[in-house]
């Protein structure tokens, strides 16, 4: 089963693919899209939408797993949450699954605790997937740990 993360942004969507096979989860592969902010934003959530297209196209995920918003006071947040609207209706034209987990879910289904720290996240992360370096950028790495989430959930 081939599970796609998705760490939602306007600037950065983390991306992290990881695989099933023979009782072993495997990275496939991590990165971000990255828009420009120069970029009007409906520019830049074509730019989400096509390059998560491209994504969706090569590795045909069987499962995405979404980081649900977490609330903030800020001069971003309905821009972040269009994007994540934008990658929504994205998968949903691939008819793929999507599961959603608030960040407290993510952190607790891969350290233990709900109140993990960033370094204890990224060091399950690289334990569960045998990696040897840490996957960069940071949203990447929390894209792995959202599709580790959605494939403990199954």
């Amino acid at each position: 089963m081939i599970i796609l993360g998705i760490d939602p942004g306007l600037a950065r969507v983390g991306y992290g693919l990881i695989d099933t096979k023979d009782n072993q989860t495997v990275m496939l592969d991590c990165g971000i899209i990255k828009t420009d902010k120069e970029n009007s934003e409906g520019d830049r959530m074509l730019e989400i939408s096509k390059d998560l297209r491209q994504l969706i196209r090569k590795w045909q995920p069987d499962l995405a797993a979404v980081e649900k918003f977490f609330f903030y006071k800020s001069s971003t947040t309905i821009s972040v949450l269009q994007a994540r609207g934008v990658l929504i209706m994205t998968l949903a034209r691939f008819k793929i699954p999507i599961v959603e987990f608030p960040p407290m879910q993510i952190k607790l289904a891969v350290t233990g605790s709900g109140h993990a720290k960033k370094p204890e996240v990224l060091d399950a992360v690289m334990r569960e997937l045998n990696l040897k370096r840490p996957p960069r950028p940071d949203d990447a790495a929390d894209a792995l740990a959202i599709a580790l989430t959605g494939l403990y959930q199954q």
